[in-house]
């Protein structure tokens, strides 16, 4: 009976109006041509402590190993080199835009083999290339792993992810991405969230800070300036960038049926529905009686079974929700009465199914 308490106390609450939230332009949209690049690179860490790669397993890791070593003077052509102490690794990191020669940059370090560990190790310069096949940036330095290892001859524990690590400022920036943004005539602002409301907030805002017809809606996604008569592109970003809009969002509810999780935003409302919820509790008991023979008889003692089996059947009753009740406001009050979580996402769910949820509702 505890949902149908719930749904009485909570159908005499009516959802206030919702109002849009503040939000920095810079955080809604961004700029076409402002954006950064992935750059990807092959590298092998030294210097491990007895867990990089078996050579057996990671025959390319030795090969590195090798012209890395003839490179710097050391020929090692048919030798019976296996060292333990190396592992090769994947190299990553991001050019942020406007990224200058000199720049240092943070990467990311992953194994490609069987190291069991990069703890302490450190990376070898190696070459980070862009999706054109050009250096764009060189990394070096000591790894940061990001979990533990520990073992013995017939056990082994390992928390977190030894086998990935960072470095921060891990790579320098040798080659500058061509990109005049100061000869920029048109910018395109791309909002992070599409929606015709925010995108036409936007268009008010900019033209009341830039002069008129400066911004134009082109759809919910996108808005245009026409920066003619501007000092620079970079001037008329810096002065719109700071303006606070009322962004606007549809209605959501996010759930995970994995995990449990229910996630919905301010203006999720429901229609007037029914909703009714019953609870099949099957208890079974043994409970076996021994039966001995009377004194000085041939009987045998026999253990007689005896169960019993009963079915109960909780929260038959049927309560009615009016039309705008906020259902943030129902889900809190089923959560603090204990109501378990895949309850409620199937409560959720039956109530979309009955076309009362007017909100976008979106199962993971």
């Amino acid at each position: 009976m505890i949902l149908r308490a719930v749904l009485i106390v909570f159908a005499l609450l009516l959802a206030l109006p919702a109002a849009a939230e503040a939000v920095r332009l810079k955080d809604l949209v961004e700029i076409d041509g402002v954006r950064g690049n992935d750059l990807v690179g092959y590298g092998i860490i030294v210097g491990l402590n007895g867990t990089g790669d078996g050579l057996r397993n990671a025959p390319f890791t030795e090969e590195i190993m090798a012209n890395l070593l003839e490179r710097l003077g050391a020929n090692v052509t048919g030798e019976d080199f296996r060292p333990k102490n190396v592992a090769a690794v994947f190299v990553t990191a991001s050019l942020p835009p406007f990224a200058r020669a000199g720049t240092k940059i943070d990467v990311t370090v992953s194994a490609i083999g069987d190291a069991k560990s990069l703890l302490g190790g450190t990376l070898v310069m190696t070459p980070l290339n862009g999706a054109d096949g050009l250096i764009y940036a060189v990394a070096q330095g000591t790894i940061i792993a990001g979990g533990i290892a520990a073992e013995g001859r017939a056990a082994r524990v390992v928390q977190g992810v030894p086998t990935a690590g960072t470095i921060p400022a891990g790579a320098r920036v040798e080659r500058e991405v061509p990109f005049d943004f100061s000869q920029v005539s048109t910018l395109r602002l791309a909002l992070k969230t599409p929606d015709f409301t925010t995108a036409a907030r936007i268009e008010r805002a900019v033209n009341g800070e830039l002069g008129r017809r400066t911004a134009t809606m082109i759809d919910s996604g996108t808005v245009v300036l026409d920066l003619k008569g501007q000092a620079s592109p970079a001037h008329a970003i810096a002065r719109i960038e700071g303006i606070e809009i009322n962004a606007e969002s549809r209605a959501r509810v996010v759930v995970d049926q994995r995990s449990g999780t229910i996630v919905m935003g301010a203006d999720v409302r429901i229609g007037r529905v029914a909703v009714a919820q019953g609870n099949l509790t099957l208890k079974i008991e043994e409970a076996p009686m021994v039966v001995q023979p009377n004194p000085f008889s041939e009987g045998e003692t026999v253990v007689v079974p005896r169960s019993t089996a009963e079915i109960t059947k909780d929260g038959t009753g049927l309560a009615e929700l009016p039309a705008g009740t906020n259902l943030s406001e129902v889900v809190a009050g089923l959560n603090a009465l204990g109501v378990a979580p895949h309850d409620m996402i199937d409560i959720l769910k039956s109530i979309n199914a009955a076309g009362a949820l007017h909100a976008e509702f979106v199962i993971q």
